[in-house]
């Protein structure tokens, strides 16, 4: 019998993938309940006692813990609940590593445009928001949304730039611009890890205004600025900088654009000049890996983007003028690899 194959696994499997949007929303509500804030505030509470302080029926509590149980955010000793090692460090708000702004940023914006992805492909244009009202998705004037978004942003970018910033050799590098970088929290990050280095971030008004208080609150405030400004708009991008960063950028516009930023960065450096490229990049195989192809496909919905591999890139920098390509391997959030080539 050990021999036959299992009948259950294939239709189990499909299931999975299909109700993949159940754990989403198990784990978006919760955090919006904030029952990660108020288990770390009362650990060994009872559902009883959740349900009372959080205002919800005894029915629904239970079912909402069990789930989250179930999916590794809550450990359960008899009646009493507690936070998992995972959920008390990243969905707890008032943890320095709070990753929940991803979460938020994915449920309040992204699934409505996922809801209409075979709109998004079959018409190849964005629906999770309107491009015959908005130039792009970053453009939208709507401040909650803006919020979320670059909280969702700094989340991802912090730990990326974490995992990545090692690995980087920036001792020779004096003055960095974050190319889109709104919130700063590649150059925190790189200014933590590089004492020697300054950065600017280059970015649209309202989202330099956003950066300017996390750069205050982060204490950098005499080593990082804002430049105001569109990456695409504008003539060519600010000079005086020996280092151009571009993290998490380049999936959002289509090729030809791609290129068009790409020469603009040449152009902007000195000779032995750096660029620094942070994305999630598709295997040459283009068969995954998982996260880079979904983000790619993600790209149909948000953006006029799409995932590309590390030889598309690579061809790319070589055919503008960059040498010296190094394809630099991690595993974060928000990419895989980090691209870093020389301009000579």
């Amino acid at each position: 019998m050990d021999d036959q194959p299992n009948q259950a696994a294939g239709p189990q499997r499909i299931m999975e993938l299909s109700s993949g949007l159940w754990a989403s929303k198990a784990l978006s509500t919760a955090l919006e309940l904030d029952i990660f804030g108020d288990l770390a505030a009362h650990p060994g509470s009872t559902t009883t006692d959740l349900a009372r302080r959080l205002d919800l029926p005894p029915r629904p509590a239970r079912s909402l813990l069990i789930a989250c149980a179930a999916l590794g955010l809550v450990d359960r000793n008899g009646e009493r609940c507690f936070n998992t090692a995972l959920s008390d460090q990243y969905l707890v708000r008032s943890r320095p590593t709070y990753f929940g702004g991803w979460v938020e940023m994915v449920d309040k914006h992204d699934y409505q445009g996922w809801m209409e992805l075979k709109t998004a492909l079959i018409e190849n244009r964005p629906t999770c928001w309107d491009p015959d009202q908005n130039s792009s998705l970053f453009d939208n004037g709507d401040p909650v949304m803006l919020e979320s978004f670059w909280e969702a942003m700094t989340a991802v970018s912090t730990i990326t730039a974490r995992e990545l910033g090692p690995w980087i050799d920036l001792t020779r590098s004096h003055a960095l611009l974050d190319i889109g970088g709104g919130g700063a929290a590649w150059d925190i990050e790189l200014c933590r890890m590089n004492p020697h280095l300054r950065a600017t971030v280059f970015d649209l008004a309202h989202v330099c205004r956003l950066t300017e208080d996390k750069i205050a609150r982060a204490g950098f405030g005499d080593r990082i600025n804002t430049v105001v400004g569109d990456f695409f708009a504008d003539s060519e991008l600010p000079g005086g900088f020996d280092t151009v960063l571009l993290s998490s950028i380049l999936h959002d516009w289509g090729d030809v654009d791609c290129c068009r930023l790409l020469r603009k960065c040449f152009s902007a450096l000195p000779p032995n000049g750096k660029i620094v490229i942070s994305e999630l990049l598709i295997n040459d195989s283009e068969d995954g890996p998982l996260d880079a192809a979904l983000m790619g496909l993600a790209m149909q919905v948000e953006t006029w983007g799409r995932g590309f591999t590390a030889s598309e890139l690579t061809r790319w920098l070589i055919g503008i003028g960059f040498a010296d390509v190094e394809v630099i391997r991690i595993s974060a959030p928000a990419a895989n690899a980090g691209v870093v080539a020389r301009k000579p």
